[in-house]
């Protein structure tokens, strides 16, 4: 008889196609309604509801009712980190399209990974804060330095408030598509929430890639001394 969780259980949940699109699309870090889940899955809005409701059943995704509208996301961070490790290890994508090789570029260059900033741009900002003394890379995690608690101040970003929620602080999450941990936990959601507060970067529609503004760009070459195509 079998003591512990059962792995089987919400692996069978992510290996429905459709499912797995749909878990995908929220990576986000957003609220979406099943209309449109269904058409980033490619399935009926029907099919859909249906399967909303074995990821929520699941534990996988939470719904908000907002009137007689529902809208579905990722329940929580440990959930997308196990989106991410799997995408990781999916083989890439065959591109068919011009529009299809854009998209794909774009999510390469910036991306949400849930509520924090991966990709190229996620790798050059741990890089670039590691380098400048604001953060250091331990074995499981990264930690705030001195001098990091005055540049984020600087940056707008309360490190203990921040350092109070109840989640992980600082740690790693491995980049699907750079292969190496960009910076995650509630330290991490709050620079993504800062930058977008800033206008330095702006979430692209029906996609989870980020658009590195003009504004952006100039922030971030002086800032962090990222220079931006």
């Amino acid at each position: 008889m079998k003591a512990g969780p059962v792995a089987a259980h919400p692996a069978a949940m992510i290996s429905d196609p459709s499912r797995a699109a749909m878990l995908t699309a929220m990576m986000d870090g957003r609220f979406h309604p099943a209309s449109e889940l269904a058409y980033m899955a490619g399935i009926t809005p029907q099919t859909a509801s249906y399967h909303l409701a074995k990821l929520e059943e699941a534990g996988m995704i939470a719904m908000h009712k907002q009137g007689r509208h529902r809208y579905y996301g990722l329940k929580s961070h440990d959930v997308a980190a196990v989106v991410e490790t799997l995408l990781l290890l999916a083989p890439p994508v065959e591109i068919k399209s011009l529009r299809q090789s854009e998209e794909n570029r774009h999510l390469r260059r910036a991306r949400t990974c849930y509520d924090h900033v991966a990709g190229d741009l996620g790798i050059r900002l741990r890089d670039a804060m590691i380098e400048a003394g604001v953060i250091r890379e331990e074995a499981d995690a990264f930690a705030v330095t001195g001098e990091g608690g005055a540049f984020f101040e600087h940056m707008g970003i309360d490190v203990e408030a921040v350092r109070k929620k109840r989640r992980s602080f600082c740690s790693k999450c491995l980049d699907w598509s750079e292969r190496t941990p960009h910076l995650a936990g509630s330290l991490g959601s709050a620079m993504l929430e800062r930058l977008l507060e800033l206008r330095w970067l702006r979430r692209m529609e029906g996609t989870r890639a980020l658009h590195i503004t003009d504004e952006g760009s100039r922030g971030l070459r002086e800032t962090f001394h990222i220079e931006i195509p």
